[in-house]
């Protein structure tokens, strides 16, 4: 049986994420920090976890519970899906404020990396297990007002990179870009000053042109490539060059 443990799936692709694999009958473990009452409802396969993964304390003091451990225990194949993130700050440097700062690195890069060594250390036995971290473009290309964003989708990359080297039995490792997706985010970044976010004007006209992906779109194209056999054998990826070739 397939386990997964999942982050942010309170809305927008999380969710999306939750709902197909929950679909398929394959129990997700969720952390975020607010639940998802009309999945739960749906859903008896999924166990919740309300957790401020922006809290490297309180992260560290549930995964010493051992809670992911013995979620994962028995399974078959166990998934890893890093998706939570933040955009804040969105701002330019010498605007963004340290508190901001600092809860963006440990939501964004922080708690991926955490949970990622409680996952390989719990699925050591395990033949089939897989590390996905929920990239971005951004990562890979630089945008003004968006330094810590960039920055810290840019460490999912190397870890993954890095991970993938360290050569795990039975591990398998990628960043993957999503698309650019229909979410709270988006609308966030539109509504976005010119002046803290430059940038702004195009991801406007993705959202006018009808060229934004609902997340439903890409929550199946994320899972497809994470079920492929072609997954991880390139440590970084994007939905969209895959669905092109």
């Amino acid at each position: 049986m397939l386990k997964v443990v999942l982050t942010g799936h309170s809305q927008g692709l999380g969710a999306a994420l939750a709902e197909a694999l929950l679909a398929r009958g394959v129990p997700v473990l969720a952390l975020s920090r607010s639940r998802n009452a009309a999945l739960a409802a749906r859903h008896v396969g999924l166990a919740e976890v309300s957790l401020d993964l922006a809290d490297s304390g309180a992260l560290a003091r549930w995964l010493a519970g051992g809670e992911l451990a013995r979620f994962v225990e028995g399974a078959g194949s166990a998934w890893l899906i890093n998706n939570a993130g933040t955009l804040t700050p969105q701002a330019l440097a010498g605007a963004q404020g340290a508190a901001a700062l600092a809860r963006a690195v440990a939501l964004n890069v922080a708690a991926p990396l955490m949970l990622t060594d409680a996952f390989v250390g719990a699925t050591a036995q395990l033949a089939n297990r897989r590390v996905l971290h929920v990239g971005s473009g951004a990562g890979r290309q630089p945008y003004p007002g968006w330094s810590v964003y960039c920055a810290g989708k840019a460490a999912l990359d190397m870890h993954a990179r890095a991970l993938a080297a360290e050569g795990h039995a039975g591990l398998r490792v990628a960043c993957v870009a999503p698309g650019v997706v229909d979410t709270a985010m988006q609308a966030q970044i539109r509504a976005a000053s010119p002046e803290a976010f430059p940038p702004r004007e195009r991801f406007v006209e993705l959202k006018n042109s009808g060229a934004l992906w609902t997340a439903g779109q890409a929550a199946a194209r994320l899972l497809a490539y994470l079920e492929s056999g072609g997954f991880g054998q390139a440590p970084l990826a994007d939905v969209r060059t895959l669905q092109e070739g």
